[in-house]
């Protein structure tokens, strides 16, 4: 059901808008809840690589199960899901700051995770219902932009906050908290309900068609986990980023991705998935192989940024899958796809965590060789995909194996 308080509809109120605000109210959490982590960690609690590597795997943990989505399903509509997923967001990191220990930082990033990732799973299964397929990887773009606006005021007001009004890690989690709960509380009062045009199958399933899919969402899963958890955790214990130092270097990231990610998703649409995931994946391998051998603060610092934007190309891997499936597919496959790219996230934490007390080096070496097999995979794709036309080799007749 939609809001209850809602008389009349008005132009603004679109499942584009929609989409937007809930960038939003997932940036402000999210984004503070990232660039406050290796901090605080570090700062109050202690954390080494290893225990880094434990929360790590932990907040991958939800993601993992995401397919249990489909379940819940069952008793709610997708989008008053995502206002549930939302808040529990919002709660995760409101509670954050104030339990500076091993096991309530474990806690409440479980917690936090649990809302992200559902709402995460959602927001993608929604976003390919409700866009067509002319349209969505320039609107995809542009919601990453959107995003890196979001997350440029908050690395402005990290910077304000630790910088010049000394603010502590508690009010800092609370408000960042506290602005997604009202940003919910606003979409349920503020939009309608909408229906989705092909009514979605409730339960799990994979199809053997998506493969090629599957394989992709996977090594995006492991080489996304290299980055987001080891490529921050350099930065402040190499070369000694402070709070300022890390909000300064996000905000100069999101300019970038303020600036050309909607063209980004414009040129995915005009050059074809399959180049668009050639070019990334031979950025990445280059990115990973300097972060390897990386002996400066702004280089590791660029290094951080270029990754980003390469980063930017994955909604390729979202639009080949919208360009194959089934429309009646998106929901359920949305949670499988996530459980299929959380795989790897579950152990990848810890078990590189353990390598980085060895080698950090290695670590990233580990990345440059999944950006290679993501490039032999990425090769796969056809140049024009279509239903039936799902891999230039590989090729499997289509066929449901439902799980549940």
């Amino acid at each position: 059901m939609g809001s209850p308080y809602l008389v009349k509809d008005h132009a603004w109120q679109t499942p584009k808008n929609l989409l937007i605000v809930m960038t939003v109210a997932m940036t402000l959490a999210f984004a503070t809840w990232m660039a406050l982590l290796n901090n605080f960690v570090v700062e109050r609690a202690g954390f080494t690589g290893k225990e880094i590597g434990i929360l790590q795997s932990i907040r991958e943990i939800p993601g993992f199960l995401a397919f249990t989505a489909v379940f819940v399903l069952l008793l709610i509509r997708e989008q008053i899901f995502a206002y549930i997923s939302l808040a529990v967001l919002g709660i995760g990191v409101a509670l954050s700051g104030y339990f500076p220990s091993e096991a309530g930082l474990y806690l409440t990033t479980f917690l936090m995770s649990v809302g992200f990732h559902y709402y995460e799973t959602v927001k993608q299964s929604l976003s390919l219902q409700w866009l067509s397929i002319e349209e969505a990887p320039a609107v995809l773009g542009k919601l990453i932009a959107v995003s890196s606006v979001a997350s440029l005021v908050v690395y402005s007001f990290l910077w304000l906050a630790q910088g010049y009004f000394s603010l502590g890690y508690e009010t800092i989690y609370a408000v960042a908290g506290a602005s997604c709960l009202l940003l919910t509380l606003v979409m349920w009062l503020g939009f309608p309900t909408f229906k989705s045009v092909v009514p979605q199958r409730k339960h799990l399933l994979l199809r053997k068609r998506y493969w090629l899919y599957y394989a992709l969402t996977f090594m995006g899963g492991a080489r996304r986990q290299i980055f987001t958890v080891f490529a921050g955790f350099l930065m402040v214990e190499k070369f000694g980023y402070s709070v300022s130092d890390i909000a300064a270097l996000f905000m100069i990231n999101h300019l970038f991705n303020w600036a050309f990610a909607g063209r980004i998703g414009v040129l995915v649409g005009r050059i074809g998935e399959r180049r668009a995931l050639t070019f990334e994946y031979c950025g990445l391998f280059c990115v990973f192989t300097a972060y390897a051998f990386v002996d400066s603060a702004a280089w590791a610092g660029a290094l951080y940024v270029a990754d980003h934007l390469f980063f930017s190309l994955a909604i390729a891997i979202k639009t080949y899958f919208q360009k194959i499936a089934d429309p009646a597919d998106m929901a359920s496959t949305a949670g499988v796809a996530f459980t299929i790219n959380h795989i790897a996230a579950v152990f990848i934490p810890v078990l590189f965590g353990l390598v980085w007390l060895v080698s950090p080096m290695l670590v990233f070496l580990m990345g440059s060789v999944m950006a290679l097999i993501s490039l032999v995979l990425a090769r796969n794709v056809p140049m024009r995909p279509c239903e039936g036309y799902e891999v230039e080799w590989g090729r499997v007749k289509s066929s449901t194996n439902s799980l549940v």
